[in-house]
């Protein structure tokens, strides 16, 4: 768990999670990328269900941090941005997600790479990369997700990157921001990847053209309205593999978290890794 999530929030959590489930075995967090060793510590001692307890970006260390041949993983929505969670249909109300980790019903997910990093829900490169990396974490517990859209207004007078998209048996595809999604939501209740699946082998791309204000803000109002694959301008695929490359380094983001730069191979494992559902 980690207890930095949303600040005394989710240390209230931690007593009633206690409470909750005196059974169960709480390890907490205390720095980046510890969720990950956490995790990894817990395989080790022969813990087989493993279950985050945060936002996004804490599923995400854990995900990379347990085997995926041999564990299940289990979603506690109490972070600053629980996309992953919204996308199961995992509810935000402790007890409710709670129950569902009790109940037990299980599924096997496509499980996301991008390199040699996992991923479920999402990945980026470009505007929406950079905007994470420059997002502090102590805005992050104050705004929650408005720190985001306060340092995305600040990047975006910023020259766009060009990014070149390669895909398997196709032409090279350029771009300003690319958008890679295992599930159909990003950034909250907005389905930017209306076609996907989180087990279908395949893995939804969106390819923008451009990232300046007005052209994001063009871009979400095709997704209210019925998602960016209304765009013309706007390439949208489904693949199980690519390779986004860019002249300059250019960062890249799983789950929200910021993990690394350009250039960047993804591919899907398809069933990769069995999670709890409600």
């Amino acid at each position: 768990m980690n207890p930095a999530a949303k600040g005394d929030q989710a240390r209230k959590t931690l007593d009633r999670m206690v409470k909750l489930v005196p059974e169960a075995k709480v390890y907490l967090t205390e720095r980046p990328a510890h969720g990950e060793k956490l995790a990894k510590e817990a395989v080790a001692k022969g813990y087989r269900t493993i279950v985050a307890a945060g936002g996004d970006g804490t599923v995400n260390e854990v995900l990379n941090g347990l085997d995926p041949e041999v564990c299940t993983l289990g979603v506690i929505p109490v972070g600053t941005m629980n996309v992953l969670a919204l996308e199961l249909g995992i509810p935000p109300d402790l007890e409710k997600a709670l129950a569902v980790i009790r109940a037990g019903k299980r599924k096997r997910l496509d499980l996301g790479l991008a390199n040699r990093r996992r991923f479920i829900q999402l990945a980026g490169v470009g505007l929406d990369a950079e905007t994470v990396r420059r997002t502090h974490p102590e805005a992050k517990k104050v705004l929650g997700p408005w720190s985001y859209l306060l340092t995305a207004a600040q990047l975006m007078a910023s020259p766009a990157p060009i990014l070149k998209v390669k895909i398997p048996g196709k032409k090279e595809i350029r771009g300003a921001m690319v958008l890679i999604g295992n599930g159909r939501h990003y950034g909250g209740p907005f389905q930017f990847f209306p076609r996907a699946e989180m087990a279908d082998g395949k893995l939804d791309v969106c390819i923008f053209p451009k990232s300046g204000p007005l052209d994001l803000l063009w871009y979400l109002q095709a997704v209210l309205l019925g998602g960016p694959n209304s765009l013309p301008e706007v390439t949208y695929m489904q693949v199980a593999a690519l390779r986004v490359e860019a002249e300059k380094a250019v960062a890249l983001e799983v789950d929200g978290e910021y993990t690394g730069k350009t250039p960047v191979d993804f591919q899907i494992v398809p069933k990769g890794l069995e999670v709890i559902i409600p």
